[in-house]
């Protein structure tokens, strides 16, 4: 079973910005694709962003031309980069790979918290 440990998440102010990694227990290589998600207090989870096996990059609209996902293959890991954080972006994040089987189990995600 594939494991992906979220970590990078902080406290930063509005406007700031943060990494988040995505550590895989085996070859990200192999994963159809990478997401990230989140889910704020009392909401449900939310796609943030997807990169897929051919490095295709997909955002919802709340992110987009803020939000960033890479991949370094080599090094098992999947970021998302954060620029122009706002205060409703706080949440926790999770990644998950989309295998052949369907996706991943949630992981413990990340803490976000955007300050005003």
């Amino acid at each position: 079973q594939v494991q992906l440990v979220e970590s990078g998440g902080g406290l930063v102010q509005e406007g700031g910005s943060l990494r988040l990694s995505c550590l895989a227990s085996g070859s990200i290589f192999s994963f159809n694709a990478i997401g990230w998600f989140r889910q704020a207090p009392g909401k449900q989870r939310d796609w943030v962003a997807t990169i897929t096996r051919g490095d295709e990059t997909n955002y919802p609209d709340s992110v987009k031309g803020r939000f960033t996902i890479s991949r370094d293959n080599a090094k098992n890991t999947v970021w998302l980069q954060m620029n122009s954080l706002k205060t409703e972006d706080t949440a926790v994040y999770y990644c998950r790979a989309l295998l052949t089987s369907g996706w991943s189990s949630w992981g413990q995600g990340t803490q976000v918290t955007v300050s005003s």
